[in-house]
């Protein structure tokens, strides 16, 4: 199987990470809607959330609850928009989250994403690490 995200989680595609543990790996979108966007996969290869095991469920939406705190604090966001396509949609066939920084007045609306690329690679390494450091600013 060649599957995207099981080579971001095994380490086989670069990515910028921001979180990572035995349920979880979370990235920056590498075309985020806005920056901070950020992708959580569940570590083991399942295509939807319907596929993933149900006592993976609490865990892994754990991480994703911890991932949209750390958006928010680490973006500045006023809150996040956190969604997940099942197969309609859904461009890698591995379950994932989108935790995307929103803002009042931020130009999103609804279901239509406009995307954008990060300016360079710093500022996408920059941005991974505020998330990063908000994750370990939480403590959890």
């Amino acid at each position: 199987m060649s599957c995207l995200f099981c080579a971001v989680v095994a380490g086989r595609t670069p990515v910028h990470r921001v979180f990572e543990d035995e349920v979880a790996v979370a990235f920056l979108d590498h075309r985020p809607v806005f920056p901070g966007h950020v992708l959580v996969v569940p570590r083991d290869h399942h295509e939807t959330l319907t596929d993933l095991p149900a006592d993976q469920i609490g865990p892994y939406y754990l991480r994703v609850r911890r991932i949209a705190g750390a958006v928010e604090r680490g973006m500045p966001a006023a809150g996040t928009f956190v969604a997940a396509n099942n197969r309609v949609s859904q461009s890698v066939p591995h379950f994932h989250t989108h935790v995307v920084p929103r803002n009042r007045k931020d130009g999103l609306r609804g279901f239509f994403w406009p995307r954008t690329r990060y300016a360079e690679d710093a500022e996408a390494a920059g941005v991974a690490a505020r998330l990063r450091a908000a994750l370990d600013a939480d403590g959890s």
